[in-house]
């Protein structure tokens, strides 16, 4: 079903079984597939160290958020919830191609799932997953919400950037527990983020 979606955009597949897994420091790829058992982080690893895949687009297939969050630290873009419906795989797909197509200029926000710690303007703490990032802002998703219109530190980091704290407010949040973040503008450290994002894009 996964390669059916692919095809759908015209992106071709193929399928490497874990013992060839060394495949991801030889040869180039635009995008990964992976299921988040215990050995999805060492293969991560392995394509995230190496030059030609440093940047790779990945899937996680199936777990639990908390998997997810295993490898966090590794930047997982997007996953693929079990059982598969294929409705749901092709807006998952529909929404990350520009990536994998490398049509970067016209996709500012880039999906990447990684843990994000959020204090609130009376000292609470909470942690959320990215689900989208933008220099403007990001959208998450957690076990609490925070309310529309709260003040908000978000500190978080992304592959080769170091952890790094912004302000916001939250802007919007919905029913299935996902919320959004606008940064403020006026706080200098988005820069660092701003020259992230550039950087990625134009790698």
């Amino acid at each position: 079903m996964i390669t059916e979606c692919f095809r759908q955009f015209g992106i071709d597949t193929v399928v490497i079984k874990q013992e060839h897994a060394s495949r991801l420091q030889r040869e180039k790829f635009e995008a990964c597939v992976l299921h988040l058992g215990d050995t999805a982080g060492s293969i991560i690893e392995l394509a995230r160290g190496s030059n030609s895949n440093s940047r790779l687009v990945i899937y996680g297939l199936g777990g639990t958020a908390q998997d997810a969050m295993r490898y966090s630290k590794l930047c997982i873009n997007a996953v693929f919830h079990e059982p598969l419906e294929r409705s749901a795989a092709i807006k998952l797909v529909r929404s990350t191609r520009m990536l994998v197509l490398h049509e970067f200029r016209r996709y500012v926000r880039i999906p990447v799932m990684t843990e994000v710690g959020i204090v609130m303007a009376d000292g609470g703490r909470m942690t959320a997953t990215s689900q989208e990032i933008s220099s403007g802002g990001m959208s998450l998703k957690g076990n609490h919400t925070p309310e529309q219109g709260s003040q908000v530190e978000v500190s978080f980091s992304l592959l080769t950037l170091p952890r790094v704290w912004v302000r916001g407010e939250v802007t919007w949040k919905k029913n299935n527990k996902s919320f959004g973040v606008r940064f403020d503008t006026s706080d200098e450290r988005r820069q660092r983020l701003k020259e992230w994002i550039v950087g990625y894009l134009e790698a």
